[in-house]
């Protein structure tokens, strides 16, 4: 299983999926002697027991058992795209996130995945995680009578991480139903039903510790995050609430030892109970695609470029050919709304572009030169987004006389682009040298960056970012926004004046 090193200690967090090889897999039982006589409190069941709600939805619970390629067993749970989401997001926090070393497996051997879902037809229609069944070459399903029946996949989505299997159901299948999740409040009682490490079904309670948590791992990122125990095998199994709903379907955990901790992630109901509509259906879902690179607005972005609210998302990048581009949207346009939604976050705009199919027509509306400018763009498709993933002055370093900056310039000469390896449409001034107490190193800017556009306004050596620094200070601007490149990449750093 991955794992993270935080401050010397182990820390994963991982799909809640089990990956074994072809032997026995090793667990450890604590027996009930050995546990402390009082039982936890804070929990209050409905007239003093559970049971009515598992004796209702346990028989809906299964168990989802795949068969890989040893190249693909062989790798650990933190191979896959979540994962891997996942690893980015903890080593953008400066932790690092160390391979694990795959397990040892012989080239005819076979590795099997085990995680859960649940049943949402008495017809044999199956929802579990994405992970859980992530390049099988077989799936089995258990019903909770001990049936084994073999399963198909109807469709799978990575960006939300979720799968619809369908067997040949032996007679009609009990089922559970979907909840509201968006009533969900802080402190609510849960419960989680799965077959965490593959010991057989299992039901544990909890309480609702917090929602909206963003783990940074696709536009879908909303997750439920719960206190009841879950494990790897609890993929895929349902959260469901008092009432026996469906109300969050169990993805990941993070822990410091590769057991629970108390720190379980579900997704809401309500997202993905419009998801798995779609791909029972269709079998896939191509998410709409705009094309641009985004960040959030601080209160010194909105400062700098006049905006009353910091809200919205920022365009650090647009990707040439791409919806956004040929729609004219612009490095440094903050986008504030898609068609009639409003846009106060990045991931509002992310998830309002992937709800969207390829094709689609809208209207969105930009923060562009301290007015709102409304464009019309035809929304791409998952196709669109893998293409995309596929001189002047002497070389003077110029001192800044502006304070608030602090910071000084080189213009972009020859032999500088060569000792970069800048491509010659690279314009702008280079960054020398950062004043420590100033507040462009506060804000991050760094020796070495290039220093592209000042307040959107596109600058082409050292001068030139002075006089727009002077403009932006002239013209009563409480910050500058720079947009800086460093190493290929764009991203727009906004410096206080008052910080001088």
């Amino acid at each position: 299983m991955s794992s993270i090193l935080r401050k010397h200690r182990a820390a994963a967090i991982v799909g809640a999926a089990i990956i074994v090889g072809a032997g026995a897999l090793p667990f450890a039982l604590t027996s009930p002697a050995a546990m402390a006589a009082n039982e936890p409190s804070g929990i209050i069941a409905p007239g003093g027991s559970f049971a009515p709600i598992v004796d209702a939805d346990k028989p809906a619970v299964v168990t989802v058992t795949t068969t890989m390629k040893a190249a693909d067993a062989g790798a650990d749970a933190g191979d896959s795209p979540m994962d891997e989401q996942f690893r980015q997001f903890f080593e953008n926090q400066g932790i690092p996130f160390p391979q694990q070393q795959a397990p040892q497996h012989n080239p005819a051997q076979r590795g099997k995945a085990l995680g859960s879902g649940f049943v949402i037809s008495a017809d044999g229609v199956i929802v579990t995680n994405n992970h859980v069944v992530e390049n099988a070459t077989d799936i089995k399903v258990t019903l909770d009578d001990g049936t084994e029946v073999p399963a198909k996949l109807l469709g799978a989505d990575a960006k939300s991480d979720l799968a619809v299997l369908k067997i040949q159901a032996p007679k009609p299948l009990a089922t559970v139903a979907w909840g509201d999740s968006d009533k969900l409040k802080l402190g609510d009682q849960i419960l989680a039903i799965g077959n965490p490490f593959g010991i057989g079904t299992t039901v544990t309670a909890g309480i609702v510790s917090a929602r909206g948590r963003d783990l940074h791992s696709g536009p879908y990122d909303d997750f439920i995050q719960i206190d009841a125990p879950i494990n790897h095998g609890n993929s895929g199994g349902p959260l469901v609430d008092r009432d026996g709903n469906v109300v969050g379907i169990n993805t990941a955990i993070y822990s410091p030892n590769g057991g629970s901790v108390g720190v379980g992630f579900a997704i809401p109901s309500n997202e993905a109970k419009a998801i798995v509509a779609k791909l029972e259906k269709n079998g896939s879902i191509d998410h709409g695609y705009l094309g641009v690179a985004i960040q959030p607005v601080t209160n010194d972005v909105a400062d700098a470029v006049g905006l009353s609210q910091p809200q919205g998302a920022l365009v650090a990048n647009v990707t040439d050919g791409t919806p956004a581009a040929d729609a004219g949207i612009k490095s440094g346009d903050i986008v504030t709304a898609v068609g009639n939604e409003t846009v106060k976050t990045p991931k509002d705009l992310s998830r309002l572009v992937a709800d969207l199919s390829p094709g689609d027509k809208r209207s969105v509306t930009v923060w562009r030169n301290g007015k709102s400018v409304d464009v019309n763009v035809t929304i791409g498709g998952n196709d669109d987004n893998k293409r995309a993933a596929n001189d002047k002055g002497d070389g003077k370093v110029v001192p800044s006389n502006q304070p608030s900056i602090g910071v000084g310039l080189a213009d972009l000469t020859p032999d500088l682009r060569q000792q970069m390896n800048l491509p010659r449409n690279v314009e702008g001034a280079v960054v020398a040298s950062v004043n420590p107490d100033k507040p462009a190193a506060a804000a991050g800017v760094q020796t070495g960056d290039i220093i592209v556009s000042v307040n959107d306004q596109p600058v082409h050596d050292a001068h030139e970012v002075q006089s727009a620094v002077a403009q932006a200070g002239k013209a009563g601007r409480k910050s500058v926004l720079l947009l800086i490149q460093r190493d290929g990449n764009k991203t727009f750093v906004a410096v206080p004046f008052a910080a001088a």
